[in-house]
């Protein structure tokens, strides 16, 4: 079956892909040095047909730093999607570099990856003059969310006009059963939000293994994947692993 197509259907379905360099950082902090680079990484995700690149500016800095994503935004071609929390002092860096998209998320400092979506109901208050400030300076926002009906009514409230549904729970279910019901709590938010406008990406957790399903759900535009993709870049080289991501999905 070639790739987009689907069973039933005469139309294909292609997803954009945005390609997360957060742990190209990783490797680099791990020895303190200068290699290996996060914008040649950026660059080569792009040739190998990556429609964005995201990276995490996380308050204790432990990967990205400020020095990479005003590098990225001076070479990025595509779109530079940063994500981060709405802490004032990352806020008035976005502000000043001014990436095309920023992705609010929540974070915690001892969190190994991001853990689950940002509370909009409980924060909405924090987060609309954040969202407003941003927009005001040209920068599309979009809500790192829980597939939930209650975040996307909050979401569309804060006045933004994306958002990614979190695939966590979808991707680490040990069993058929449990996968296949946060799949459809997936399916069913996707479409909710569509249905107010709002435009769908997904992400996180998301592998060679597990995205095709997400793929399929046509409500969802972009998919964001890091970790796998730069996984198997040790073994294949990067531009091959986008490549084959972008392939299946």
């Amino acid at each position: 079956m070639l790739a987009g197509k689907w069973p039933g259907s005469q139309i294909s379905k292609m997803s954009k892909l945005g390609v997360n360099i957060d742990h190209v950082a990783t490797l680099r902090q791990a020895r303190r040095g200068i290699e290996p680079e996060p914008v040649k990484a950026a660059l080569t995700c792009e040739k190998a047909g990556a429609d964005s690149v995201v990276a995490h500016l996380r308050e204790d800095r432990r990967h990205i730093n400020d020095r990479d994503i005003a590098n990225l935004k001076e070479s990025i071609k595509t779109r530079f999607n940063l994500e981060m929390s709405i802490a004032p002092g990352i806020v008035d860096i976005a502000c000043r570099i001014k990436p095309d998209q920023v992705t609010l998320v929540p974070e915690k400092r001892q969190e190994l990856t991001t853990e689950g979506g940002l509370d909009v109901v409980r924060y909405l208050g924090k987060i609309i003059p954040v969202i407003k400030k941003l927009q005001d300076r040209g920068i599309e926002v979009s809500l790192f969310i829980d597939p939930n009906r209650k975040q996307i009514d909050a979401a569309r409230i804060s006045g933004a006009l994306m958002i990614e549904l979190h695939t966590g729970r979808y991707a680490d279910a040990k069993n058929k059963t449990v996968r296949n019901k946060y799949l459809n709590q997936i399916r069913e938010a996707a479409k909710y939000a569509s249905n107010l406008e709002l435009s769908v990406n997904a992400g996180h957790g998301l592998n060679y293994s597990n995205v095709s399903k997400i793929a399929m759900i046509k409500e969802i535009e972009e998919l964001n994947i890091g970790y796998s993709i730069i996984c198997r870049a040790i073994f294949t080289g990067l531009d091959k692993a986008v490549r084959q991501m972008k392939a299946i999905i």
